[in-house]
Formats: structure tokens, C-alpha cells, sequence
């Protein structure tokens, strides 16, 4: 088991997203960001199925073919697109469009996984190419896959700095369209 290392992994990931997080002014998300990671049934997996260079839960669903860790995780954290999806009436995935705050706290959340699995191999069309080359995305909310590319793009083409000021500047358009 890799406790040490796994910690060593879910606290530099939390403290990546909390910074991009305090970019965005999403300070009490930032703060409370994937604290379920540190929950018995989320850690202990985390630990067992260390690898270093991806999530463990890839590892455990490669094993059992799902990942309770995962089901765990993803049930109590608003910042993944599958915390959104339900059961229609008629059967079918029902994918609802996550709120401002939740993408935004997801794209910070993509672009901290990228750099501390990618490490010195990181660059700004990482999160991007992740979020291109992935089949579940067509299981996310269309307007939320939307954003969330645009976003991406535009971190990958212009940087963080102009990434950050657009997100910002998105939650407070659609704060003022709440009031």
C-alpha cells in the first residue's frame, strides 16, 4: 500500500485547485475541494491502487470492472459532470447542465489533475487533449461540454492568465443573472 505517497498526491492535487480555484474567486470551493478524498472508503483505495501517474481508480476499475472509490467520489462532489446525469421517467440519462460555480471549480479541478499527473510533461493543451480524447464526455450536458471546451481552448491558446480573467468574468455574469 502507497499511503504515503497517495496523500502526498491528493494534497498537491488540493492545493493546485485551491490556488485555481482563489484565481477564479472561488475561495470557500477551493477550501473544501474533494475533501471526501480523505473518507475511508475514497483513501484506503486511493492507497491500494496508487500508480503515480494516473487516478487509482483507474486501476480499480480495471480490476473489478467499476470503481466504489469513484461512486463514492463522484456522488458527493459537484464538480464532476456525474454528479448531474439522472434517470429520466422513461429510463434514459438525463444530463443536466452543471451550475457556473461547479464548471468552474471542474475546469479548475482538470487543469490541477493534468499538471500533477503530467508533472514537468505539463502544458497548457493538456487538460484540453484529456478532455478531447475521452469517450464519457458525450455522457455530460451539451451547454456543459460546450463551456467546458471553450474554457479549455482558450487556456490552451491564450494561457491561464487569460483563462482565469474569462472564468471570472463568466461567474459574475451569471451571478448577476440569478438576482
Amino acid at each position: 500500500m502507497h499511503f504515503l505517497r497517495h496523500l502526498h498526491t491528493v494534497c498537491r492535487h488540493r492545493r493546485q485547485v485551491r490556488r485555481n480555484c482563489f484565481k477564479a474567486g472561488l475561495i470557500w470551493l477551493g477550501l473544501t475541494h474533494d475533501l471526501s478524498k480523505f473518507s475511508p472508503q475514497e483513501f484506503f483505495a486511493g492507497a491500494k491502487y496508487y500508480q503515480g501517474n494516473r487516478s487509482p481508480q483507474a486501476k480499480e476499475r480495471e480490476l473489478f470492472g467499476y470503481s466504489a472509490a469513484w461512486l463514492h467520489h463522484k456522488g458527493r462532489n459537484k464538480h464532476h459532470f456525474e454528479y448531474w446525469t439522472d434517470v429520466g421517467a422513461d429510463g434514459a440519462v438525463v444530463c443536466v447542465e452543471m451550475p457556473p460555480k461547479y464548471l468552474a471549480e471542474m475546469i479548475c479541478d482538470r487543469i490541477a489533475a493534468s499538471k500533477v499527473y503530467k508533472g514537468k510533461d505539463y502544458s497548457n493543451d493538456c487538460p484540453l487533449q484529456y478532455f478531447l480524447s475521452r469517450k464519457d464526455k458525450a455522457q455530460m450536458n451539451a451547454q456543459t461540454a460546450e463551456k467546458l471546451e471553450y474554457f479549455l481552448t482558450l487556456l490552451a491558446d491564450k494561457g491561464e492568465k487569460a483563462m482565469f480573467a474569462e472564468l471570472k468574468k463568466f461567474l459574475k455574469e451569471n451571478k448577476r443573472k440569478k438576482k
